[in-house]
């Protein structure tokens, strides 16, 4: 029972420390332009499924304010806005827009472990289908 009861203040003093330890920024910039969507429906599920890591409108979950699920948040939003963000659109030099097309597709994205925190982007065959082709209306000829 002693053992447990060390382990446990062990666990706790850990989780409290890295509280201290920052890593990435939660904010939103501003959005300084989006792409011309194909239509309303693909800008609604694209921001139902995939804005909170592809855009500046991030919606930061309770969870992402306590390290170490913090960490990964940030990485994940900061990673996903390099690569790909429509609050961006034509001013940052990297914006790959008909490959998120594909990654959905293949099931690339998003990644597993972000549906369970996030319900509301889980898609139906259906939406899934209408998004990709949204996706690729989207951005085909644009300059990604």
């Amino acid at each position: 029972m002693r053992l447990l009861i060390k382990l446990v203040i062990v666990c706790v003093v850990i989780f409290v420390a890295i509280q201290f330890v920052p890593y990435g920024e939660h904010t939103n910039p501003p959005v300084v332009s989006e792409p011309a969507w194909d239509s309303p429906q693909t800008r609604e599920l694209f921001v139902r499924a995939c804005a909170n890591c592809h855009s500046n409108e991030t919606i930061w979950p309770w969870y992402s304010t306590y390290a170490p699920a913090s960490w990964m948040v940030a990485f994940d939003v900061e990673e996903g806005r390099k690569h790909f963000n429509v609050s961006m659109w034509g001013e940052q030099e990297m914006n790959f827009g008909e490959a998120a097309a594909d990654m959905l597709q293949v099931g690339a994205m998003p990644p597993w472990y972000y549906l369970p925190a996030h319900p509301e982007a889980k898609l139906s065959f259906e939406e899934k289908n209408a998004l990709v082709n949204g996706l690729r209306k989207t951005f085909s000829g644009e300059g990604n």
